[in-house]
């Protein structure tokens, strides 16, 4: 009897200890989406039968066409280039390199220094009156409106980048710890080379790590939006005219029906996202044993 009330004892505190953040999460963040889903479906706010025509018209409207466009092609683009970018960084600071320890820390600041100090200092950088067209006209060149032009969109991803990736070149110095020396000691024994070993040994045993990475970063290539419209505002140029901008813009000229019917679309593109990152790490493990 004691062996079958202990595991129960232990599954009740365990629920006792997480029923807080349960609840918290069910009030902030499951309740009020199940809301948005149910109000998608509504012909009016407050009631009303249920009606596909709120996605009809969204997936008709050019705004909505646009921000899809581009938080697609942002993420399609930031992603590869923040992974590679986080793997190259890892593999040298894995090294004995001089001034280790500062790179280290130089790349974890970004993420522990708030998103509004993060604008202004890109402000500074890239307004029209700012320090990089300052340098421009010293050396004669022509200033550059870079966030009402079509740099609009690689500024934001300098930001993006500059902001997110510490914490990817933290994930795969862990991933980098986790390979056992004997691998690149035997390695050396058969002579293999350096790219050999990088593509044989590391590349491979990092691919867990590398698909968390990959994940992670899709994730946050969302939350770009943050420093887009603290930067740009409400209606930046049409680069970096994302799938929240629109939302926000919906909230605004209180088309609730239409905002809740691209939250979803929103919410069901990411999870099917994940599912296919998920599914793939998987089957990639899977192969592996």
């Amino acid at each position: 009897m004691n062996m079958h009330r202990t595991p129960r004892k232990e599954l009740l505190a365990a629920f006792l200890f997480i029923a807080p953040s349960l609840a918290g999460f069910a009030v902030f963040y499951l309740i009020p989406f199940g809301q948005s889903v149910l109000v998608s479906f509504q012909d009016r706010l407050g009631g009303g039968g249920l009606t596909l025509a709120n996605y009809k018209a969204l997936l008709l409207s050019s705004s909505f066409q646009k921000a899809a466009a581009n938080t697609f092609h942002f993420t399609a683009v930031g992603v590869p280039v923040i992974v590679a970018l986080s793997l190259v960084l890892a593999l040298l600071l894995n090294q004995r390199v001089f001034v280790r320890n500062w790179l280290r820390t130089a790349y974890v600041l970004p993420l522990v220094v708030p998103v509004a100090s993060i604008v202004l200092v890109w402000q500074i950088l890239f307004d029209w009156n700012g320090e990089l067209n300052r340098w421009l006209v010293h050396f004669g060149l022509n200033r550059i409106d870079w966030l009402k032009s079509d740099w609009a969109g690689l500024v934001i991803l300098l930001m993006y980048v500059w902001k997110n990736i510490g914490y990817n070149v933290v994930l795969f110095l862990a991933g980098l710890q986790n390979i056992p020396e004997s691998y690149y000691e035997t390695a050396d024994l058969e002579g293999a080379g350096p790219v050999r070993k990088l593509f044989g040994i590391t590349l491979v045993y990092l691919t867990p790590t590398t698909f968390l990475v990959v994940l992670m970063s899709v994730l946050n290539s969302f939350k770009v939006f943050r420093e887009t419209y603290l930067v740009a505002g409400d209606y930046p140029h049409d680069r970096i005219y994302m799938l929240q901008h629109y939302m926000n813009n919906m909230f605004l000229s209180l088309d609730i029906q239409k905002l809740s019917a691209a939250a979803v679309v929103m919410a069901v593109c990411i999870v099917a996202l994940v599912a296919v990152l998920l599914r793939i790490e998987k089957s990639f493990r899977s192969f592996m044993e």
